[in-house]
């Protein structure tokens, strides 16, 4: 378990390459998924990659990630600025979790610049494009180094 990880996308995430590509880019759901998996592999880490549009699935895999993952990397998408559940589930982990977000929600709407978990994970990465997944598995990666 000290080399699993997973990969949790929010709502809308799965829409990649189809909307606002101004914020978003034009990279697709399945070429961002072949990239985080082709890194992880790279740094000899087991991944996972999960989306889903709903709170509760979010919240459950989160919980069930306590006993199969060393590290979460969360992208909330629009959860971050609304889901107490997220960021509880989040807190209860007690595992390195990275906060991520392509765009840069602290230059958006003012809606936006509210993350309900950045008080509970253990760092963030925001507004570096697609390019911010595969920051997030190498510093995931290099944290879970530290802990053993």
């Amino acid at each position: 378990m000290s080399n699993k990880i997973i990969i949790i996308n929010g709502p809308n995430i799965n829409l990649l390459g189809e909307r606002e590509q101004s914020q978003y880019g034009s990279i697709t759901f399945e070429k961002l998924k072949a990239n985080c998996l082709k890194k992880a592999n790279e740094l000899n880490l087991d991944m996972e990659f999960f989306q889903s549009n709903i709170e509760g699935d979010i919240v459950t895999k989160i919980q069930e990630a306590k006993k199969n993952f060393a590290g979460i990397i969360i992208n909330a998408a629009g959860f971050t600025h609304t889901s107490v559940a997220i960021r509880d589930a989040l807190d209860v982990f007690k595992k390195p979790v990275i906060e991520l977000h392509i765009s840069n929600i602290y230059k958006r709407e003012e809606f936006r610049r509210k993350s309900l978990i950045s008080d509970v994970v253990t760092g963030g990465i925001f507004g570096l494009g697609s390019e911010g997944y595969i920051l997030a598995i190498i510093s995931m990666q290099k944290l879970l180094d530290n802990e053993n």
